[in-house]
Order: C-alpha cells, then sequence, then structure tokens
C-alpha cells in the first residue's frame, strides 16, 4: 500500500521550473530518501507533500488526502522535523512538548518523548540554554509526540555528534518497525545508505535515479581509490597531475583526490610507482568499494547549488 504518491509533479515560480514532472511512491513502513544538492527541487517537493505548498500541476496524494487541503485528520496523522522548528527560547523541554503534543488527537507520553530523544536530563531547561545538537533533539520530539503515521525528516541529525546520530537512527528504524512510514531529506550520505529502504535522487528538478541503496550502488561499476594531496601539490594542479596517471576523472574535495576505477590493482601500481619516482609520500592511500556517496555524485555531477 502507498502512503504517499505521487504523479507527474510541476512547481513553477515564475519562469522558474522548480519541479519537473517528478514521480515516486513511498510504501507504508518504509524509509524513503530525497536526495540532491540544493536548489534540486527536492526542498519543494516535501513542501507540497506536507500542504505548504500548491503543486502547479500532477497528482499528489499523501495517507489517501490531498494535502494542498490540509485537512485536520490529515494533519493529525503527520509529523514534521524541520531543519528549524523556530520555538521560542524562553520555554523549557518540557513545555514546548506539551504544547505541541496538545495539537495532536493521539499524544505519546512526555517521559516515553523524552526517553527516545535523550532530553530527560533538559527536561526543564529553557530551550534557549539548549547546544544546537540538544536545540535538534527537541525539533525531533516535537515530530514523534503525535505518533505519527507518516513522518517527515528534513535533515534531522543536523549538528549531532556521532554517539546523537547513531541514537536518532536506532529511533527512526524503531519507529518503522512500529509501522511509521519516513520520508528523509539528508546531506549524510551515509546516514541515508544506512536508513534508506529506497533512494530518489533530484536534480535540476527531475527524479534522476530511483532504487534501493544497494541496488543504485551496484549500478557504479569500479572501485574508489582516495588518498590525501601531497604539500607539494596545489589543489588547483591536482586533476592534471593525477589524471594521467591514474587514468580516470578525479574528484578533489579539500586535499581528498577520489577516483572511481575498474581495475583498481592496475591504478594503484601506476600510482604507488609514480609516487616513489617523485619520492612523494600519498597519505591515507586507500582503496575501497563504491558506495551511495559516488552514486550520488556521479548523477548529480555539474548541479547548480541554489535553494528551491
Amino acid at each position: 500500500m502507498s502512503v504517499i504518491e505521487v504523479r507527474d509533479l510541476h512547481k513553477n515560480y515564475g519562469e522558474n521550473h522548480a519541479v519537473r514532472g517528478v514521480s515516486f511512491d513511498v510504501e507504508a513502513g518504509e524509509v524513503y530518501a530525497l536526495l540532491g544538492p540544493n536548489g534540486a527541487g527536492k526542498s519543494t517537493i516535501v513542501e507540497i507533500l506536507e500542504g505548504h505548498r500548491e503543486a502547479t500541476s500532477g497528482a499528489v496524494s499523501v495517507l489517501g488526502f490531498d494535502p494542498a487541503k490540509a485537512e485536520r485528520d490529515y494533519r493529525d496523522r503527520i509529523g514534521v522535523v524541520l531543519q528549524s522548528s523556530g520555538v521560542e527560547d524562553v520555554f523549557t523541554v518540557r513545555e514546548v512538548i506539551d504544547l505541541y503534543a496538545s495539537a495532536y488527537r493521539s499524544r505519546r507520553p512526555m517521559e516515553e518523548v523524552l526517553a527516545l530523544t535523550g532530553l530527560e536530563a533538559k527536561a526543564d531547561e529553557r530551550v534557549g540554554s539548549l547546544s544546537g545538537g540538544q536545540r535538534r533533539r527537541v525539533d525531533l520530539a516535537l515530530g514523534i509526540v503525535g505518533m505519527p503515521d507518516l513522518l517527515f525528516l528534513d535533515e534531522p541529525t543536523t549538528g549531532f555528534d556521532p554517539s546523537a546520530r547513531r541514537l536518532s537512527w536506532d529511533l527512526i528504524e524503531e519507529m518503522c518497525d512500529g509501522g511509521t512510514t519516513v520520508l528523509l531529506t539528508t546531506h549524510y550520505l551515509d546516514e541515508a545508505e544506512h536508513l534508506a529502504d529506497r533512494v530518489g535522487v533530484i536534480g535540476e528538478g527531475r527524479m534522476l535515479a530511483e532504487d534501493t541503496p544497494a541496488s543504485l550502488i551496484e549500478g557504479i561499476s569500479g572501485t574508489v581509490v582516495s588518498f590525501q594531496l601531497p604539500e607539494s601539490i596545489e589543489v588547483t594542479d591536482a586533476r592534471t597531475t593525477f589524471g594521467d596517471v591514474i587514468g580516470a576523472d578525479i574528484r578533489v574535495s579539500g586535499r581528498l583526490v577520489e577516483a572511481t576505477v575498474e581495475r583498481s590493482t592496475q591504478v594503484v601500481h601506476r600510482l604507488t610507482g609514480w609516487a616513489v619516482e617523485q619520492d612523494l609520500e600519498l597519505m591515507g592511500l586507500s582503496v575501497t568499494r563504491a558506495s551511495l556517496e559516488d552514486v550520488y555524485l556521479e548523477l548529480t555531477s555539474g548541479e547548480a547549488a541554489t535553494d528551491a
């Protein structure tokens, strides 16, 4: 059974076509990750599904409702974790959770919400006194307090330390085991790979690819070779310096050099031989399997980074 059905969705802002004919389904109990660079259209799609924007054309059904009508029965069955909730700093954590809970017919018990989000020790402190990561936990608490059938998570673990991220992943998985469906947006590709049953990659308002993380990764042949750029080589020279040696397209992030190659043994042999001849040390040299991040980078290469 599909909890979300999107068919040929379009959204225009004057001459700007933010969403161009996107279609996808999200099944009950599934974690579906909608990925894409800033400006790709994913935020617009999610806002239409939440009922905050109206589509220009196309058909959208969420939990059997038209979200554009913003019916009470619909609102009562969804939870939303925005990038920032805008909660007043003067409220205590307990007060703000209780306030948001009052909007729902079915409510998760206060102590359960605090325990699930790791906020027990902060329950009676004012929101304004919390760290960024703790405020993010409050946002997550507000999203789950109504026991939603469908939970929208917009960058839910931004600002979390690694331990808090893992606890949040456990919470999301536990909710899905209990029947909740999750639509997730995140820039953490490892998060999407770990949590998502299926992934949709959006670019320039279109669906570029959609499948399970494993199937998308299998679609990329090759192995990733990476290393830290030696201090004697400028970042601007990395592609020309290593392109011929590696024999593949080079990606540079900071001083990390990466390339997806077909015959990793031969490439590493050429690369290390060249480094020895040049008396250079390739720190952090590693050979790994392709990941969802490699799929994402291949699909979205050249995408514009503007908000939409």
